[in-house]
């Protein structure tokens, strides 16, 4: 399979969509472009999926459905674990293709990859565990539960994580017996492509991993698919409420990760070069696009000079450049429009009085680098907390400062707005970082570091940060309906028009 992951990094290369265990022809000469952001310039084009393809792909997935989730847990867990096998053996050529689509450089491409097959395999493990419960109840009869997967369900993915946020969703879908209908974003869709053809190479059923790539319309189409039982959705706000309004139509269940605009508070307590060096990890990971990425620092009076003398003058040593690199430490957003938002945003807090303290120098691009999407990481100290840099979502390299003198007012600042996704607190006392923890909304709380994810750790926002959540048996059973069973065991039988029996 690493000879089509190299074909896929070929520019041009373009193989239609996949669905039904093959690549398959679309019912469309409409295509989307997509650009390698390091250089602006068009890298190669997918499908732009019509409705037609859109219920062909489902339709697959309904066929597959009977027999995948027929499979008995132990055998749908080989299933998966072959599937990670099949990924580490690709690993070093998808952090390829992901830092060609996104600009993320390859040294993080080649960390996260290696954690990613985790969550197949955790949710592989865990599903064979799954247990229904029995009870004796009133009048002489038992309950049993049992758990049943839901049937084709949609997973729509994001830019800026294409392949864990994929693999995060689709490992517990599959595992609890799913199948799936995958519809990437238009601006990173080609590795979902990739990773579907990898999970029928692992020996996947034809139709349990389907992709169809396009833009807002397809995505649309595939939410009001009549079978469609469950969405799963990681994107923008805006997005969220409009696919949450196509699943409230349809009374189907779903999952949101929506945006945020993460609070990093740090006490006067703090271990000012961890904090430092954490936060700097917070804010620029993945040049700030994510939705945890550390976008508001809090810090407290006594600290707040030697916290700003620190933040700038590391923000200033990032390397930034050719994603390729591996001494490239940050590369460039993940398109023109991104790259325009920070840039207003950096004139909107000038204009507001925030003091720029990292991010004016130029950026001494190599040639070939020139037109990419780069933007240099940016840090604004004494922004006030009714400024537009203080309340709005970036998903970029841009960051503010703000000073606080007390953790009721920390908090306060923490909880204004009206996201709830991720929190991060900076403090020696353990005990006094668990108590603003409490205090503070988010859906995930770091003490003392922050952006760590893993399988076993629940993942989810409140509020304009979305709802239901990712990671452990949330997650798993999220992808199930729990059945019950009563069965009478008392001896002869209820006649209620007779007047034998009892009612209820």
């Amino acid at each position: 399979m690493t000879s089509l992951i190299h074909e896929f990094l070929k520019p041009g290369i373009n193989k239609g969509l996949f669905y039904g265990g093959r690549f398959q022809k679309p019912h469309t000469s409409a295509v989307i472009e997509v650009l390698n952001p390091a250089t602006a310039e068009a890298f190669t084009t997918v499908p732009n999926a019509t409705v037609s393809d859109v219920k062909a792909a489902v339709t697959s997935a309904r066929s597959a459905f009977g027999g995948w989730s027929e499979l008995d847990p132990l055998d749908r867990s080989r299933h998966l674990h072959a599937f990670a096998h099949v990924l580490r053996s690709n690993m070093s050529s998808l952090a390829l293709l992901e830092t060609t689509i996104t600009g993320r450089s390859i040294r993080e491409m080649n960390a996260q990859m290696a954690r990613i097959p985790e969550w197949l395999e955790y949710f592989a493990s865990i599903a064979i565990g799954l247990e229904g419960e029995s009870n004796v109840v009133k009048g002489g009869y038992v309950t049993v539960t049992h758990y049943e997967p839901l049937g084709p369900v949609a997973l729509l993915t994001p830019w800026n994580h294409p392949i864990l946020i994929l693999v995060k969703k689709l490992a517990a879908a599959l595992a609890a017996g799913n199948t799936c209908v995958i519809k990437p974003s238009e601006l990173a869709p080609v590795s979902p492509l990739v990773l579907a053809a990898l999970a029928t190479e692992a020996g996947l059923p034809d139709g349990v991993v389907n992709v169809i790539t396009g833009g807002p319309a397809t995505g649309a189409a595939l939410c009001a698919a009549d079978d469609i039982h469950y969405i799963d959705l990681t994107g923008g706000t805006s997005t969220g409420r409009k696919v949450a309004s196509l699943a409230g139509e349809r009374l189907i269940r779903t999952t949101m990760e929506l945006g945020g605009k993460t609070p990093v508070i740090i006490c006067e307590d703090a271990d000012i070069e961890a904090a430092v060096a954490g936060t700097l990890f917070a804010a620029f990971v993945a040049s700030g696009q994510t939705c945890v990425s550390g976008a508001r620092f809090l810090v407290h009076d006594k600290i707040y000079d030697s916290f700003v003398e620190g933040i700038a003058e590391r923000t200033e040593q990032i390397t930034i450049g050719d994603p390729m690199d591996k001494t490239t430490q940050m590369g460039p957003l993940i398109s023109q429009k991104s790259k325009d938002r920070c840039l207003r945003m950096i004139a909107q807090a000038k204009v507001d009085g925030a003091k720029m303290i990292a991010g004016a120098g130029p950026l001494n691009l190599h040639n070939d680098f020139y037109n990419g999407f780069y933007i240099r990481p940016t840090v604004f100290k004494d922004v006030e907390t009714h400024h537009e840099l203080f309340l709005e979502e970036v998903f970029g390299p841009v960051v503010s400062v703000t000073r606080f003198y007390s953790d009721h007012e920390a908090v306060e600042m923490a909880n204004t707005g009206t996201f709830g996704l991720g929190v991060s607190i900076w403090s020696r006392d353990i005990a006094r970082a668990h108590r603003l923890s409490l205090k503070v909304r988010g859906g995930v709380v770091w003490l003392n570091d922050h952006h760590r994810n893993d399988p076993r750790s629940v993942w989810g926002g409140v509020r304009d940060s979305g709802f239901g959540k990712e990671n452990g048996w949330d997650a798993l059973r999220a992808y199930l309906t729990k059945k019950s069973v009563i069965v009478r065991t008392a001896a002869g039988h209820d006649d209620w028009f007779k007047g034998v029996g009892r009612y209820g």
